[in-house]
């Protein structure tokens, strides 16, 4: 007898199919066995739910229960996941078979959806092993019944961490803070029926939270169109399960380098959307500057980056797939780009076209293995006639809290930053409301700390003697412009000695 699964357990029953892998597979290739394994499974226990609810409601008609569980997924004869639990030999093949075939029997809806794991290398995944996965997640009903989509998909985001942890050091690639991704799209306030991109989308974190933040607020969150790109191949499959998973009814993942071969055309130009989320990856060295020069998509209208920086060209491409009314983004970047010299003519290009609404400071160890402190952009292709020829400026690094090796941002911390963005207004030593002249003046640089400056321990406490604690933190301020800058040099260094 089938019955609900708690948060709690469903956990441990995901994390469960890692822990037979160990010591065969790398910890960063768990995700390539274990996401197709539990997504073709919720999708047999989907069609085994359906069937048997058709069944009973049409009296025992069998023609009738069929017609109806291949209305929501077609599960072709032989590939159902008993048919491969029940394999003796070469279990691997046999999986691998079924894969395909539910692919080959879902175009459009699922093909090309499980990716490509090596399911017949006997060598890294013995018949005992598959068959040990088989029957662990053979061991709960993964019904709609028993565990509904978000909670299912929650269960998805959590095991997408536990992978980002266990992995290390490909984690940031796979995985972005959440807490930092829910305070950018809060930042958007995604609205029902919109068109929400991103374009560097991995495991699809960014547009799931898009699609929570409508649920939370009550709207119509099925209305969402939801679309994705990535590079990579078992990525972009796993940002597709996701969505499904977490019933998304209308959305696209594409596989693909954005940059040279941007997935999303519609009559012959970029396709453009209501709201762009995304982290690209930080200062990209291998790109194709030169093709950048004559891009057939118009995408370098602030000018070409240079060859170890491609974070402007991700920023055009997300500018120009902007609606051109209802447009804005939100994006993840270093803090380089908002100073470094070498792109000084791009960011002057970008500040006069009035598109920066909001550069915003994010404190540090925010990200796996690195303790930067980044920034997010956020661009309105049509800002409000009160917003515009400014930029609000939040310095948020003390926004934060530190958890072992990680930080995050409470709830506290995102609605303190929220009600400064919504506000649009000085508040001293945390926000402020800088003009495009004010910042032509400095030489269009969008350093944080030119802008905001933190309160002295002597303007705060009278002209008493600073504590110590406060003249630490004022010393801490004071150094920050430079040391960040100082990162940026470092930086170009490393650029310059790999190129040699």
């Amino acid at each position: 007898m089938s019955a609900s699964i708690t948060q709690a357990e469903l956990e441990s029953y995901l994390w469960g199919a890692a822990v037979i892998l160990r010591g065969l597979v790398d910890a960063g290739d768990y995700k390539q066995f274990v996401f197709p394994m539990l997504f073709y499974k919720r999708l047999s226990d989907v069609w085994d739910e359906d069937h048997a609810e058709a069944l009973a409601e049409s009296g025992g008609d069998a023609t009738y229960a069929l017609a109806t569980a291949n209305d929501r997924f077609v599960i072709p004869d032989g590939a159902h996941w008993k048919d491969v639990r029940a394999s003796a030999k070469d279990v691997g093949r046999a999986l691998q078979n079924a894969l395909r075939a539910v692919e080959a029997a879902n175009p459009g809806k699922l093909d090309g959806i499980f990716g490509d794991a090596p399911w017949t290398n006997k060598e890294r995944l013995p018949d005992v092993t598959l068959k040990n996965l088989l029957e662990h997640f053979s061991s709960r009903t993964l019904s709609l019944a028993n565990v509904p989509e978000d909670e299912l998909g929650n269960g998805y985001e959590f095991l997408i961490k536990k992978f980002a942890d266990d992995s290390g050091h490909t984690a940031q690639e796979f995985y972005t803070n959440r807490t930092v991704v829910h305070l950018m799209v809060q930042m958007l306030d995604p609205q029902p029926g919109e068109r929400i991109y991103d374009p560097t989308c991995g495991t699809g974190g960014m547009l799931i939270s898009a699609l929570a933040e409508v649920k939370r607020k009550g709207g119509e969150h099925r209305t969402l169109k939801l679309y994705g790109q990535e590079r990579n191949h078992m990525t972009a499959s796993i940002a597709r399960m996701n969505l499904v998973l977490h019933g998304v009814e209308d959305s696209e993942v594409v596989r693909g380098d954005t940059l040279s071969t941007p997935g999303f055309i519609e009559h012959d130009a970029l396709r453009t959307f209501d709201l762009v989320v995304a982290n690209p990856p930080y200062s990209i060295k291998q790109w194709n500057r030169e093709a950048w020069q004559s891009d057939p998509w118009g995408r370098n209208f602030l000018g070409t980056p240079p060859q170890g920086r491609a974070d402007y060209a991700f920023f055009q491409h997300i500018l120009r797939s902007m609606d051109a009314r209802t447009g804005r983004c939100a994006v993840l970047f270093p803090h380089g780009v908002l100073f470094r010299k070498e792109e000084v003519e791009l960011r002057r290009k970008l500040v006069e076209a009035d598109l920066v609404e909001c550069v915003l400071g994010l404190g540090p160890n925010l990200f796996y293995n690195s303790p930067m402190e980044a920034c997010v952009v956020v661009c309105r292709s049509r800002k409000p006639p009160e917003r515009r020829g400014k930029v609000l400026l939040i310095d948020a690094v003390h926004e934060v809290a530190r958890e072992r090796a990680m930080s995050y941002l409470r709830p506290e911390h995102q609605q303190r930053i929220e009600r400064a963005y919504v506000a649009f207004t000085d508040e001293e030593g945390f926000a402020t409301v800088a003009t495009l002249a004010e910042i032509a003046a400095q030489g269009h640089s969008l350093s944080i700390p030119l802008y905001v400056r933190r309160p002295s321990a002597a303007s705060t406490a009278g002209a008493a003697t600073p504590t110590l604690r406060e003249a630490w933190e004022g010393w801490e301020a004071s150094g920050r412009s430079f040391w960040t800058q100082m990162d940026a040099v470092v930086d170009l260094l490393d650029g310059l000695v790999e190129q040699e």
